[in-house]
């Protein structure tokens, strides 16, 4: 894991191009840009109404907007397949959570597979919170075929696709593509996202949601 990430004031970076299967160890994913993380969840948090069924997915993004959701004491359905988010949400008494089952990745609390999909495949939810690990262009994408496949799945299961992702994000291509831009109806990111994509995604019919960073973070 050496010279795996970069040090910054907000946490920490990815290398420029890591290899298309690159993913840091879940306790090092939290650490990267974290204050953009956590203004995205609270941003995406403020997008539920109460009484909502909501697919949270495993991403340490999501898992911001979990807390955030939690702080606003909402009453929710939330079906997810991280178990630390599970734990997050049932803290609540007003949010009702499900588990998908499946099997548990190793170094994580993510769990993928069967019977998580069929599951998922039994779902009409009203919104999913999408984690991704790069977006490139028009295409979403994630280093493991197993996550992609989970994540399809929640797509499928949902009436409305919210994508929370941090400017660091749009890089190369991952490994196996989740889904194309189109496909998702919303996108949380942050001021320093590349405006250009920021236009096209607005141009595809994406309502797109940029937060604003501290002061303290420009200077970095």
């Amino acid at each position: 894991m050496r010279h795996a990430l970069s040090r910054t004031r907000g946490g920490a970076v990815l290398p420029a191009e890591p290899h298309a299967t690159f993913e840091p160890a879940a306790s090092l994913s939290a650490e990267l840009a974290r204050t953009e993380k956590r203004l995205i969840g609270a941003a995406a948090a403020e997008m539920l109404m109460p009484g909502e069924s909501v697919i949270f997915d495993s991403s340490s993004t999501v898992l911001c907007a979990a807390q955030a959701v939690v702080a606003r004491a909402i009453g929710l359905t939330a079906v997810t397949n991280d178990l630390a988010i599970a734990q997050i949400l049932a803290q609540s008494a007003a949010i009702r959570v499900f588990v998908v089952g499946g099997a548990i990745r190793h170094g994580s609390l993510t769990l993928t597979g069967e019977p998580g999909q069929d599951f998922l495949a039994s779902l009409h939810a009203d919104v999913v919170f999408l984690g991704t690990h790069t977006i490139s262009g028009r295409l979403i994408t994630d280093t493991s075929i197993e996550i992609a496949a989970m994540k399809r799945a929640m797509i499928r299961a949902a009436r409305r696709v919210v994508l929370l992702a941090d400017s660091s994000k749009l890089q190369l291509p991952a490994f196996c593509t989740i889904c194309e831009l189109c496909e998702i109806h919303a996108l949380v990111t942050d001021e320093r996202a590349d405006a250009t994509f920021v236009q096209e995604a607005r141009d595809l019919g994406i309502a797109v949601t940029t937060v604003a960073l501290p002061p303290a973070e420009h200077d970095g």
